[in-house]
């Protein structure tokens, strides 16, 4: 027996309004995160340390190290706000909720915990077999 749930093909204004809350401040948190990440990518990138003059040293390796894993951080935020812009744009266009897969709603609590996934678990377990 299906419920009222399983029936409906889309998400109320009201849910929508909900989903796009969410999504703006994980947004914001993320641009601020990601404005983080690029001054400390150019701080290193400019040498401002407390190495005297042109002395190596193991730190040099290490900054090296920390350097690349502050870019992938970064360019993993950057993906994840893109991600975020574009569930904004499907709210806006009546297709956020729909899982691109089935067609079927994505449950709220999912969507509250992934705001930018377009797959039901689901199907996201589906394609991971």
């Amino acid at each position: 027996m299906k419920t009222i749930v399983d029936d409906k093909l889309r998400y109320s204004e009201s849910e929508l309004k909900e989903f796009e809350a969410i999504i703006l401040e994980k947004l914001s948190k993320s641009k601020s995160e990601l404005a983080q990440l690029k001054a400390s990518i150019s701080h290193k990138a400019t040498g401002e340390d407390n190495n005297l003059g042109n002395i190596k040293s193991l730190d040099d390796g290490v900054d090296a190290m920390e350097k690349e894993q502050l870019n992938q951080l970064a360019a993993r935020t950057q993906k994840f706000i893109t991600q975020l812009e574009n569930a904004l744009i499907r709210i806006k266009n009546g297709t956020y909720g729909i899982c691109v897969d089935t067609g079927k709603l994505i449950s709220k609590e999912r969507l509250r915990a992934v705001p930018h996934t377009q797959h039901t678990i689901e199907a996201k377990l589906a394609k991971q077999k």
